[in-house]
């Protein structure tokens, strides 16, 4: 048997490689016996923190917190505030998964934090709670999807977890450990059983979800994020993290053999802007370099943790080879984003993004005709080498990040859609797990001692060192640009515990995150429960007028709302109310389209390919000008007057009749010139002054909240 062999299975039996290396087992496939065929479609669910201490009519504010006192706390939930998910928004939110999604998608993936909040001083989270919620949630899916003809599941669920999954919150020690081994059992259902022992070692799998066809990586990325003081980035080859990267990487490499297609899902965003990030750069310096060098396997990355509904545009162009080896401690000013952002600090990121997405240089719109482009990809020489270069926007890396369903703002499921062609009668996914008994849960003050592998061993398995494709340094970029590099002279990286992955051949296609093909995403529909119709509260103000003259509360969302911007705690839409039946009347309680990125009239969205987004992102980026060209950054040449045309009045469009209209115009009224009146303008006598605004930012903003900012707030920022 060969070194690399050895090596291999050694690496297998501590679920480093963890996972099947050639075809799916024949016990796996459902072949002509199963009338079960795909649909196209799968669940993205996230963030639903279960509250089994949520008291209807109680409190809002911070010292309540939706467990006592009398407030506008409704059945279902205080949409727009910090209070977590009553168990009836849990249940109703299942119930109608099953009557209306249940036999139409093909998977689920859950992106983690099945746990209340740690909020409450009066009422601290204990093991069994954490626990005791993250297991219900389990047993609901495994019921609701449980095969009618045998058992198991009727379809794969794919979760992982949230930094409010375990104890105390964002803190996890590296495996194998206490959690990590009860939550092989909570989630036995859907772990397949071959890659158990590796998640006891680190909380990471993947699920063959079309076998031979598609996997989804369950990614921990509670050992990248930031805020996890138990581990230190993914650079050392001690740590958990860097672990994590090496084994996504071979398993990545194993898909590629096979011709296998990911998605990539974890619950903690590799969110990052010039002043804020999520992740530990080493972490997300690798990340954007695996996706990089996997873009022909990866079909998108799905995460949740942000509870505002967005997307992240990676440029690949910001990996740095030192940075990612940790060679370097200059990872520039970026701070630890705020663990739960508040509408202001949330605000703040997406103008941040906003400001980013600026920069960004408009996509070209490709023809059926191989090397052409329609007659709007015009501008200079250079402009049209980098399209040429970079039709397909191979250079970003795409990531989308999932509302919740806890109320944080309205509480809303996401359905992706992807393309099945060619796939309709392929076999599908078969449940063969063996469900086992609870271990004994081991107490908290005797961890198991730590297993730490030392991978530098790991170079023998790669027979593909000569093919690396060397990113450059930020040091060496311009020196590059001068002297071109030889063929066959490539620098290889410093650090000898850093293995760059292959990239893809230079003749295949572009993956199907940046071409449509078969498994790429092609959109998506999403719902929300409107909890201010569905719980029907009748209020009043919590404090009424006495002989002494009103109490201070607030009268209006807005005038609550104004305090919400600032402060950590969010009272909600009715803070400051009270309801005034004892009684709660809630309506029938439903999900509804929120929008649809198939007929979304401002997102103008095809599919969710990479260029798509660069595209969405390039148009929100863009401001207005006060004279000249109507956007700003934009040669006269570049614009088009059918997405740029500049039209009169502030009404929401909520018809989209003015589809290709990119601004409105806000007219405000301006101080009268002195002498000013009827007859003639006079000059510097202006009565109005018009203010052009990006029709896509607010469309973007308004659904990044799910919809509970109201016309005054969405102002502030548009």
């Amino acid at each position: 048997m060969s070194l690399q062999r050895l090596l291999g299975a050694a690496l297998l039996c501590y679920g480093v490689i963890a996972g099947p290396s050639g075809a799916a087992a024949p016990d796996t496939l459902v072949q002509n016996s199963a009338p079960r065929k795909l649909h196209g479609r799968f669940l993205h669910i996230t963030d639903i923190h279960p509250d089994e201490f949520y008291k209807v009519h109680s409190s809002t504010d911070e010292d309540s917190g939706c467990h006592k006192g009398e407030g506008p706390a409704g059945p279902y939930g205080a949409e727009a505030s910090d209070c977590d998910s009553p168990f009836a928004l849990v249940n109703a939110t299942f119930d109608w998964i099953e009557a209306n999604l249940k036999d139409k998608i093909d998977f689920i993936v859950w992106t983690g934090d099945s746990a209340r909040h740690d909020r409450d001083d009066d009422l601290p989270r204990s093991q069994d709670q954490v626990l005791g919620t993250n297991r219900w949630i389990a047993d609901k899916f495994a019921q609701l999807f449980q095969d009618p003809k045998g058992k198991g599941l009727s379809i794969p669920i794919v979760p992982t977890f949230g930094n409010n999954d375990i104890l105390p919150h964002n803190i996890l020690l590296p495996g194998p450990n206490k959690w990590l081994q009860t939550y092989t059992h909570i989630w036995r259902h859907f772990i397949p059983e071959e890659q158990r022992h590796g998640f006891e070692f680190g909380g990471w799998f993947n699920v063959e979800v079309i076998p031979n066809k598609l996997a989804v990586f369950s990614l921990n990325t509670l050992y990248f994020f930031d805020r996890n003081a138990g581990v230190d980035g993914c650079a050392d080859p001690a740590e958990v993290g860097y672990k994590q990267m090496e084994w996504l990487r071979i398993q990545l490499e194993i898909m590629r053999s096979r011709g296998m297609k990911a998605i990539i899902m974890g619950h903690v965003p590799p969110a990052r802007t010039d002043s804020k990030k999520l992740w530990d750069e080493t972490c997300w310096q690798k990340y954007t370099l695996w996706m990089r060098q996997f873009r022909d396997v990866v079909v998108s990355g799905l995460f949740g943790h942000m509870n505002i509904d967005h997307f992240l545009i990676h440029d690949t162009k910001d990996i740095d080879i030192a940075a990612v080896s940790g060679l370097t401690s200059d990872f520039g000013t970026r701070e630890a984003m705020d663990d739960e952002l508040t509408i202001q600090a949330g605000t703040d990121y997406l103008l941040e993004l906003r400001d980013d997405w600026s920069k960004l240089k408009k996509p070209p719109v490709l023809t059926d005709t191989p090397g052409k482009e329609t007659n709007n990809n015009r501008g200079g020489r250079r402009e049209r080498d980098r399209r040429r270069k970079d039709p397909w926007g191979e250079r970003y890396i795409l990531s989308f990040v999932g509302p919740s369903i806890v109320p944080t703002y309205f509480p809303t499921l996401r359905v992706m859609e992807y393309n099945i062609s060619g796939l309709e009668n392929t076999a599908v996914w078969q449940d063969t797990n063996k469900g086992g008994k609870l271990p004994a849960l081991i107490d908290q003050t005797h961890d198991a001692p730590q297993k730490h592998l030392d991978l530098r061993s790991l170079s023998t398995l790669d027979d593909f060192a000569d093919s690396f494709e060397i990113v450059e340094t930020n040091a060496n970029k311009k020196k590059d640009k001068k002297k071109k590099k030889k063929p066959g002279k490539e620098k290889k990286p410093h650090d000898p515990n850093l293995f760059i992955p292959a990239p893809p051949s230079k003749t295949s296609p572009p993956g199907p995150a940046y071409s449509l093909q078969p498994l790429s995403l092609t959109g998506y529909t999403q719902y929300y429960a409107n909890l201010t119709h569905i719980n029907n509260l009748d209020l009043s103000d919590l404090f009424d007028v006495d002989d002494d003259g009103p109490t201070t509360h607030s009268s209006s969302f807005f005038g609550q709302a104004a305090y919400d911007w600032l402060l950590k705690w969010r009272n909600g839409k009715h803070g400051g109310k009270k309801p005034i039946t004892p009684k709660p009347n809630p309506r029938e309680f439903n999900f509804e389209v929120e929008y649809s990125t198939f007929d979304d009239k401002i997102y103008k969205l095809g599919d969710l390919t990479v260029n798509s987004f660069v595209e969405l992102a390039y148009r929100i980026g863009q401001t207005a000008k006060r004279g000249g060209s109507v956007v700003a950054g934009l040669s006269s040449d570049e614009e088009e007057e059918e997405d740029w045309e500049v039209v009169e009045g502030l009404e929401r469009d909520d018809d989209h009749d003015d589809e290709d209209d990119e601004f409105e115009i806000e007219e405000t009224k301006k101080k009268k010139g002195s002498g000013g009146g009827g007859g003639k303008k006079k000059k510097g006598g202006k009565k109005h002054k018009k203010k052009k605004r990006n029709k896509t930012w607010v469309h973007f903003l308004t659904h990044a909240f799910v919809g509970t900012l109201d016309e005054e707030e969405l102002k502030k920022y548009s």
